[in-house]
């Protein structure tokens, strides 16, 4: 949880140092789009203020009407990110962007304008490569789309997508005010606010996706999930195992399900043992597994699921799982 958040602080201080300069820029020259860019800046920092709000709740203990922990408590959280980005971010920059375009203004020319654009391209050029830095660290060197649909630590592609938007919205109120003087027209201003507007519902679009996956109940990545049946059937006393059944209570809280067949001449002190084997040989490669849950099945036990078909035993001859 340290590089998350480290990310959000970062990001946190970067947009609200920006936010301050935008929203003077936009009063002394009328700009839309600079007054879209400071309602900008103002969400992501809430926004960041209400991802450590989940951060700190999903590591809570464990009680007794919350057995697995309050992990979940952080995709709910960044799906309320999600909203906000949505309805004032979008939303306002969106409006504001059509009501420019019917009752367009000019805008005053002002070379403070490109100042503030200026400073805040480089504190939020700042802000997020802290925040994917510390992406590339949880999440390797995929690329950076397919590694945010794949983790299950919202904070962090949700902080790296936010500052995402906010640089390329600085680009897109850059152009609008570039525009805005060469044409002497109005209109290129409000477009780069409808634009910026367009810009964060996507983003926030993408954010809904992935939490409400999140939400949902995600299993543990197919890797996780073969290399712990791997280190199951591994063990010199099972004869059988089943798809492992996993599913996240948070970033770093996976519950693991296995059924195990036992090879049939061991005792029942002997399936123990290996039972704690298994446990053991699990947590160690992945300390994210927090529960295990076994059930122990004889070699001939009625309502045994049916094997995979395709498949050959380890015990040898019959049909069963790889």
């Amino acid at each position: 949880m340290a590089e998350s958040r480290r990310a959000i602080y970062a990001s946190i201080a970067g947009d609200a140092g920006v936010a301050a300069t935008k929203f003077a820029a936009a009063f002394l020259t009328g700009s839309s789009g600079m007054l879209s860019e400071g309602i900008h800046s103002v969400v992501d920092a809430a926004n960041g203020a209400l991802l450590l709000v989940g951060l700190n709740q999903s590591e809570r203990p464990p009680d007794r009407t919350h057995p697995f922990g309050h992990g979940q408590e952080l995709y709910f959280w960044t799906l309320i990110v999600a909203v906000v980005i949505f309805g004032v971010g979008g939303g306002f920059s969106t409006y504001e962007g059509v009501i420019h375009l019917v009752r367009p203004h000019p805008v005053r020319p002002s070379f403070w304008n490109y100042v503030v654009l200026g400073a805040a391209f480089l504190l939020q050029g700042s802000a997020s490569l802290v925040a994917l830095r510390d992406f590339r660290k949880v999440v390797g060197e995929e690329g950076v789309l397919e590694s945010a649909i794949e983790s299950k630590d919202p904070t962090i592609f949700a902080v790296v997508f936010e500052d995402a938007a906010a640089m390329a919205g600085l680009v897109i109120a850059f152009l609008g005010l570039l525009l805005d003087g060469w044409l002497r027209s109005p209109v290129p201003d409000a477009l780069a606010s409808l634009v910026i507007g367009l810009l964060l519902a996507a983003v926030a679009v993408f954010l809904v996706h992935e939490t409400r996956s999140l939400l949902a109940g995600e299993s543990a990545d197919p890797e996780m999930v073969q290399a712990i049946r791997a280190l199951t059937e591994a063990d010199p006393a099972v004869r059988r195992v089943w798809p492992p059944l996993t599913l996240h209570f948070g970033p770093h809280f996976v519950l693991v399900n296995l059924d195990i067949q036992f090879l049939p001449a061991i005792t029942a002190r002997e399936v123990s043992r290996a039972v704690d084997r298994i446990e053991r040989a699990i947590r160690t490669r992945y300390p994210v597994v927090r529960q295990i849950f076994v059930e122990a099945r004889g070699v001939s036990e009625p309502g045994s699921p049916p094997p995979e078909p395709g498949t050959s035993s380890r015990a040898g001859g019959d049909a069963g799982y790889t």
